[in-house]
């Protein structure tokens, strides 16, 4: 196909025949994805758990309130950590080393980094603080540099003559920025609190930690609990969270997270992990001078690379293009249940709780009680990654839609009339540039999944892990990297070529009034 950038006329013809190539892509990919229901009866498991989940079962309290208080500690000391690394770095962010450093941080699922801290600091605090705070200080870095880029030039400029740059930073850049950086690691808390509740997956001791033991033990009653439990502290979040209030909260956190009680790994735990465990095999075990030893890594290079990284790679690819088209779907479904013109009022109360909800279980979470129900196959990740996005998808459309509203004729029609022939075409440029986004995240995604049990290149991941062959699982983990990165650097010249790239795919950051932050509009 080929996009033409230098003419505005074709630019929709490109992005209709875009739509279509990704839609064809995924139906030639149906017949080797495995979308079955392997061995189980969904309907009567169905059954189950909606009993269940109609009579909650809060017997567990005093656990539940542990998991609870120890989930929200962890997202505020992580994010917390993660905004001052960014902080920091977003003023140099534009050299390359620290772009790479930030891409290559953020390029990796919290899970991930969590496995891998696991094996220097164990299933401590500080385990769960740093996997949150490695990849989000990739994040806050991107965007506080993006913030400070966007800023009025003009202070900086009319600066005295020989003013030193941590003058300039601090009294004309920063200042123009500081409110933009306050909300947006508000909105980041909320994804923090998502990311801290599916740490519990991998053993520490938060929400969903509880949620896989109930799941395990068949107490579908004690995971409505749960659900609701963490569904209050998502929904309450703007009632609780407030600026002044934010020193006293984090210190609060830590102090929770420092009477967390882990066994203590061996000594030396961190010089070993980097100087044997990651090193790959032929390298411990031979000499740097012999040719038999490079000889032989080429050899583990070559089938680890045939054995695991391509079949993980490719189904993890399978799965995030699936997963992209039914987000789309998904989206093009749900943006209309947030129009009071096309839906009505109830119509736009029931749409917003259940894009509410889609968007704010976490997609691992999701996948998870998928797997439950449906086996173990691609089916329940695509399911539960076209659903989390493409809700998170609707609502941003849904909010762009209601301007677009706004700016109509009074005589203007309305219901599906509106709906098909009036806002759909307009939001498909916006539309596009938010699936090209949300491809890359769905990308490290797909890949985590993995670890429950479905063929990405998480399952491999955690299969090394497990075996304790960590250098296996480190090299696993620079294949995603690089897959993410590399279809990161295919979505965004894409949006350059369809004429995207001033589509809103940035997080819609409310206005923040008396410390207290009024709404999320976020995108991962």
């Amino acid at each position: 196909m080929r996009f033409i950038a230098s003419d505005r006329r074709w630019r929709p013809r490109g992005r209709i025949a875009t739509t279509l190539v990704f839609v064809g892509i995924a139906v030639l990919l149906l017949p080797v994805a495995d979308l079955r229901i392997a061995g189980h009866d969904p309907w009567a498991e169905l059954g189950r758990m909606g009993q269940g989940l109609l009579a909650p079962d809060f017997s567990a309290i005093p656990s539940l309130s542990r998991a609870a208080a120890l989930t929200v500690a962890f997202a505020l000391c992580g994010v917390a950590a993660g905004a001052l690394a960014g902080f920091l770095l977003a003023p140099l962010y534009g050299r390359g080393a620290v772009r790479a450093l930030c891409v290559a941080a953020r390029s990796i699922h919290e899970l991930f980094w969590a496995i891998l801290l696991m094996q220097v600091t164990g299933l401590s605090a500080t385990t769960g603080i740093l996997a949150l705070a490695i990849p989000y200080a990739g994040i806050f870095a991107k965007v506080f540099s993006e913030y400070l880029d966007e800023a009025d030039p003009r202070p900086a400029h009319a600066m005295p003559p020989g003013t030193g740059a941590i003058s300039i930073f601090f009294f004309a850049r920063l200042p123009l920025a500081i409110r933009e950086f306050g909300t947006y690691t508000l909105y980041r808390l909320e994804c923090g609190l998502r990311s801290s509740a599916v740490l519990g997956f991998v053993g520490l001791p938060t929400l969903g930690f509880e949620l896989d033991t109930f799941f395990r033990q068949g107490m579908y009653g004690a995971v409505a609990a749960v659900l609701i439990v963490y569904y209050l502290l998502i929904a309450t979040i703007r009632l609780w969270m407030r600026w002044p209030l934010a020193p006293a909260y984090v210190l609060a956190a830590a102090w929770v997270l420092s009477g967390l009680r882990t066994p203590p790994m061996a000594p030396g735990a961190l010089m070993r992990f980097l100087g044997h465990d990651i090193v790959p095999a032929p390298l411990r075990n031979g000499s740097w001078g012999d040719p038999a030893t490079w000889d032989s890594l080429g050899a583990w290079v070559g089938n680890l690379a045939l054995d695991q990284a391509l079949p993980g790679l490719a189904a993890t690819l399978i799965v995030a293009q699936l997963a992209v088209i039914l987000a789309g779907v998904v989206a093009v479904i749900g943006f209309p249940l947030l129009l009071r013109p096309v839906v009505g009022r109830l119509g736009v109360w029931f749409g917003h709780l259940g894009l509410v909800i889609g968007r704010s279980t976490p997609e691992y979470m999701l996948a998870y009680v998928m797997l439950q129900i449906l086996g173990p196959s691609m089916l329940p990740a695509v399911i539960a990654l076209g659903l989390h996005n493409g809700a998170i998808i609707a609502h941003l459309l849904g909010r762009q839609s209601q301007g677009i509203h706004a700016g109509l004729r009074p005589d203007a029609s309305a219901g599906f009339d509106l709906y098909a022939w009036e806002i759909l075409p307009r939001i498909h440029g916006n539309f596009l540039a938010l699936c090209f986004y949300r491809w890359e995240i769905i990308v490290r995604e797909a890949a985590i999944v993995g670890l429950l049990g479905i063929g990405t290149l998480g399952f491999y991941v955690g299969a090394a892990i497990q075996e304790i062959r960590v250098d296996r699982a480190v090299f696993l983990l620079l294949v995603t990297m690089a897959a993410t990165i590399v279809i990161d650097m295919i979505s965004r010249r894409s949006r350059a070529s369809l004429g995207l790239t001033g589509a809103s795919t940035r997080p819609a950051l409310p206005t923040e009034r008396d410390g207290r932050l009024p709404g999320y509009e976020g995108l991962d």
